[in-house]
């Protein structure tokens, strides 16, 4: 009976092992239901998990180490279980052959599949979490922004990205007109990024806008950096969330397009600085936003030089072939030259003339591109988005000011003053309270330049309009009614006749500056008529007598650099006449009628050496003029009070009360004591020319201090016994004598042996910019020049005897130290004994060109070979050139690419 025992507990063992695979088998297909039903939850739960992570991606984020094994582990029990189907459709098939019902058991199915369940549904659980897990995704460190290429732009993108790069640098400021290319040139520098090394943990882009508002640029940001959204959050606890992540990276902010200044604290933003190492780049059209920003520096994206603006063109045109052929080519140029370098424009008219194959249809794009550019497809999108800065200027008045420069031609360099008295007799500044209209107009020019609608010219002293610009005032002033009637702009266009009168009816202002027309004999009607610019049509010289008898309201008149001899009877009539310019023309004598214009502001005659007579009833009948300027003009001043002579004295100036400049011409003795002995003229005279002033041995310029201190020109000439200038002990004291002095012209002066007799501190002649000195035979040297920090012209032309141009002994050393830091042009001509400019070597910050004529002695240029791209252009014989003394052959190799043949 003892083995009976163990035989059955091993039976029942036996039994339960048979038990339990049964069980496990009859299961299977059970567990394999749930193993579906448990993977397609995980499913569900991986397919939310990715549609995050996608909708992450867009806003710069990526998913943590964490997140992507999860995803990778739920992709092998993916795998796992397709193979568990395949295993267990191959078994179904055997057992079927077989008849046999223990092939899971067989093969391990079952395990295998509550081995599975176990783990989806353990991933299932993680998946879930995942989800909610606000540290699973990470910041991208940059996210590409679509942009088209940066034509153009390297240079740009080069000092951008050395100055991202520099310690001391936070914010950057990018400013330039609309159409520029500045977003294109942030995009970039975005882009840039995603390929360059460097140690930023985001870069952050955000368009501003001109309508922004706060909580819609910390939207962006906080999504950029993975926060949550709520509209409910104060801008201060959202600013707050946003400072909290970004104090904690170093990051690169990115603003597009600020209209105005922009509050980064308010938004949550911490300043950048050298700790933190962060930086903000941002692009606007005013230089006034970069001021307001606090910008460490201030980049300027100028227009497509002429080269990178045909490249640009030919893209856009896409043929080649069309625009490089014989009839086409010019007009091609012709458009782009009208585009002035503006992506925008260039891209515009490429596009609008990419499908035009035939010479007809280009002609006709010139023209409409000429005087109704609006027409043009494409450039209707330039003007809109130049309107945007247009409409963003503070008043009506820079509006009204901006406008009015649109009737001169194309890219014309007016000089600042000339534009601000225009707008003077226009009646633009008489809102202004500031009774000094050169103060409120240099203010409103700048403000121009600022929102990038005027440049500076050729001089400092000049601004120009931008041909874009000029299209889109003229744009601006067609949407309005009749505006092309009442603006009649016919400028530099090669006329030989004036337009018909019928066009002359509804005007109110019109310019044919710059023409052929020789007379004007019709007698126009122009009730509303407020400018008339004539000026430089040198042909001129005829006017009708009834020319101006229907002009009642014409403020501001310009003949000047015309020939004409005599003005009209009918100038009488020019009543509300407040700006009248006769420079440059013939006229000898000033008729009486002129004396009726009661509310001229503005006579300027200057360089008419023709005029011999100023009657003293017109003087006196000029209650409000404010200008006279007679600089290189009359000189017949009659001294005496007691004469008979009809002619104008200095005591009929003096009753001009409302007299703030005068210009005058003096070559008398008597003359000049007159002047130096009244107050009143030394505190008006601004330009002062003195000629053939025989007898005159010394010339002292100012008496008093503060005499002479707005004399703003100088010029001396053919006064033979002069031998220096000089300013009077108490008024050189001061150490800034004649603090307004620009030009200083000295010509004909064989006696002169110095210049100056008193000493020439740094404090003096401060806004000195041009020195022409020429046949002053016995002048030795200039070199009190060496002190001036504004001189950017220096002419010396046929002085026999001077030896150096800054003499070594007339210098201390640390008048080197800030030598010369805006000189721009340096010409010298015919100087025989000329040794030396200078015995030690300069570095010229600005200098463009040098020219020495017929200096044989001269052997040496005190030039530094800093930066080649700064060196200047030489001008000079080619003998001279290759005589020269250098100091070293490399330095001679590197100017002799700016050698020019004179």
């Amino acid at each position: 009976m003892d083995f009976v025992t163990p035989l059955l507990s091993l039976l029942g063992c036996l039994a339960d092992y048979l038990f339990r695979k049964v069980e496990v088998a009859a299961n299977v297909d059970q567990n394999i239901g749930s193993l579906e039903a448990a993977l397609e939850e995980l499913f569900d739960v991986r397919d939310d998990l990715k549609k995050e992570v996608d909708r992450a991606e867009l806003l710069g984020l990526t998913c943590t180490s964490k997140v992507k094994g999860w995803l990778a582990r739920v992709d092998k029990v993916e795998n796992e279980v397709r193979i568990i189907r395949e295993d267990m459709e191959q078994q179904k098939r055997q057992c079927i052959r077989c008849c046999c019902t223990d092939c899971y058991l067989r093969c391990g199915i079952g395990k295998k599949v509550a081995d599975a369940i176990l783990l989806v549904n353990d991933l299932k659980g993680k998946g879930k979490l995942e989800v909610n897990l606000a540290d699973g995704l990470l910041l991208v460190p940059v996210v590409e922004i679509p942009s088209r290429p940066a034509v153009g732009l390297e240079l740009m993108l080069e000092k951008v990205g050395k100055l991202l790069r520099h310690e001391n640098v936070g914010t950057v400021g990018i400013y330039g007109m609309g159409g520029v290319g500045k977003t294109t040139l942030l995009k970039s520098i975005n882009n840039g990024f995603l390929t360059l090394d460097h140690d930023f943990e985001v870069v952050i882009w955000v368009v501003v806008s001109k309508d922004y508002v706060i909580e819609k640029i910390q939207q962006a940001i906080g999504v950029r950096l993975g926060l949550s959204w709520d509209e409910t959050q104060f801008q201060e606890l959202r600013a707050s969330r946003i400072y909290n992540v970004m104090r904690k990276k170093k990051f690169l902010l990115l603003l597009d397009d600020l209209w105005e200044g922009l509050d980064l604290e308010k938004i949550g933003i911490p300043i950048p600085n050298q700790e933190n190492g962060s930086k903000v780049v941002f692009t606007t059209r005013s230089m006034e936003v970069c001021s307001y920003m606090d910008a460490h520096f201030k980049l300027k994206v100028d227009f497509l030089n002429e080269l990178k603006s045909w490249h640009l063109f030919q893209e856009k045109v896409g043929g080649n072939e069309i625009i490089n052929s014989p009839p086409i080519f010019n007009l091609a140029k012709t458009i782009v030259r009208k585009c002035g370098g503006l992506p925008l424009a260039i891209v515009s008219m490429g596009r609008a003339m990419a499908n035009k194959r035939t010479k007809e249809e280009w002609i006709y794009a010139v023209e409409v591109l000429s005087k109704s550019p609006s027409e043009v497809r494409g450039m209707e999108d330039v003007f809109t988005l130049l309107k945007f800065s247009y409409d963003n200027l503070d008043n009506d008045i820079l509006r009204s000011c901006l406008l009015y420069c649109s009737l001169f031609p194309e890219m014309y360099c007016i000089e600042k003053e000339q534009l601000i008295e225009y707008w003077a007799g226009e009646g633009f500044l008489d809102s202004l309270q500031d009774s000094n209209v050169q103060i409120m107009g240099h203010a409103i020019i700048g403000s121009l330049k600022v929102a990038c609608f005027l440049e500076t010219g050729e001089e400092e002293s000049q601004v120009k309009m931008h041909d874009v610009v000029r299209s889109f005032a003229l744009w601006i002033l067609s949407e309005h009614s009749s505006a092309e009637k009442k603006f009649l702009m016919r400028a530099s266009e090669g006329l030989l006749e004036a337009p018909s009168v019928e066009n002359w009816k509804r005007a109110e202002r019109i310019s044919l500056l710059d023409n052929g027309i020789i007379t004007l004999t019709e007698l126009p009607s122009c009730p509303n008529l407020s400018t008339l610019l004539l000026q430089w049509n040198k042909g001129l010289s005829k006017i009708s007598n009834g020319f101006f008898q229907s002009m009642p309201v014409l403020k501001v008149l310009d003949l000047s650099f015309t020939s004409i001899r005599e003005l009209p009877k009918s100038i009488c009539k020019l009543v509300e006449l407040q700006h009248l310019d006769l420079s440059g023309t013939k006229i000898s004598t000033l008729p009486k009628e002129l004396g009726y214009l009661t509310n001229l502001r503005h006579l300027n005659i200057q360089r008419n050496p023709y005029l011999r007579s100023i009657p003293r009833e017109v003087i006196s009948g000029l209650c409000q003029l404010r200008v006279l300027n007679l600089y290189y003009s009359y000189s017949g001043w009659e001294v005496q009070d007691f004469s008979s002579s009809p002619e104008v004295r200095f005591t009929d100036l003096e009753c001009l009360t409302d007299l703030v400049s005068l210009g005058i011409t003096v070559n008398e003795l008597s003359t000049l004591s007159s002047v130096s002995h009244s107050k009143f003229l030394q505190q008006r005279i601004q330009y002062l020319c003195i000629k053939e002033c025989e007898g005159l041995q010394r010339l002292p310029i100012s008496s008093y201090p503060g005499d002479a201190d707005q004399l703003r020109r100088l010029s001396i000439s053919n006064c033979w016994k002069l031998r220096y200038l000089e300013i009077n002990e108490a008024a050189a004291a001061t150490h800034n004598w004649l603090p307004s002095l620009e030009i200083l012209a000295l010509n004909g002066l064989p006696n002169l042996t110095s210049v100056w007799r008193n000493k020439v501190n740094r404090g003096c002649l401060q806004n000195l910019r041009c020195v022409n000195i020429s046949y002053c035979h016995k002048l030795k040297n200039v070199s009190w020049i060496l002190r001036l920090p504004n001189l950017e012209i220096i002419y010396i032309f046929y002085c026999e005897e001077m030896e150096d141009v800054i003499s070594e002994e007339e210098v201390r050393e640390e008048d080197y130290f800030h030598a010369f830091p805006n000189l721009r042009v340096m010409s010298i001509r015919d100087v025989p004994e000329l040794r030396s400019i200078s015995r030690r070597a300069i570095f010229f910050p600005k200098l463009k060109n040098i020219a020495v004529i017929n200096s044989p002695k001269l052997r040496k240029l005190p030039l530094k070979a800093n930066n080649v791209s700064e060196l200047p252009t030489v001008y000079c014989d080619k003998e001279w050139w290759e005589n020269l003394e250098w100091d070293d052959s490399g330095t001679k190799e590197t100017f002799l690419p700016h050698f020019m043949t004179a």
